[in-house]
């Protein structure tokens, strides 16, 4: 099994492989996968780091590998206006419920509770198997969550 230490970020370097994970796996610091090569691999990488499509992992041996957005169970949520679009981030959003955003769409994990609000908001759900790209949050890379203003 090749240990993976190192992420290069988004970088143009080469990779010699491709591995594809969800969103949940792509959380993980500690992690037991599969390249699409077939290749075994331990990730020990950095906590609390989502890893994104395209950032380059890099094994002790030197080995780079390209990481890949897997695609899982998703619920794309479509606002028929900017109002009820802007509404639909608000409420989900005070949730603090994990969210992918778009032109007039959202897209999250099932949930049947949450699904039963977005259409109570007037958006129409498709399910379906997409990629998962959430936004990383307003705290992300700002050394932490703070309320001391």
């Amino acid at each position: 099994m090749l240990r993976i230490t190192q992420n290069l970020g988004q970088t143009d370097e080469p990779a010699q492989d491709t591995l594809t994970l969800t969103f949940e796996l792509r959380q993980k610091g500690r992690l037991r996968a599969v390249s699409d090569g077939g290749v075994e691999l331990g990730l020990f990488l950095e906590r609390g780091k989502v890893l994104m499509n395209g950032d380059r992992l890099v094994s002790e041996c030197g080995r780079v590998f390209e990481v890949r957005v897997g695609v899982e169970p998703v619920i794309t949520a479509h606002a028929p206006d900017w109002p009820g679009f802007a509404r639909a981030c608000y409420h989900l959003g005070n949730r603090h419920v994990t969210l992918e955003i778009g032109e007039r769409w959202l897209r999250f994990a099932p949930d049947h509770v949450l699904e039963h609000l977005a259409e109570h908001l007037g958006l129409r759900l498709e399910r379906e198997s997409a990629p998962f790209n959430p936004e990383s949050g307003a705290y992300h890379g700002l050394g932490g969550h703070h309320h001391d203003h």
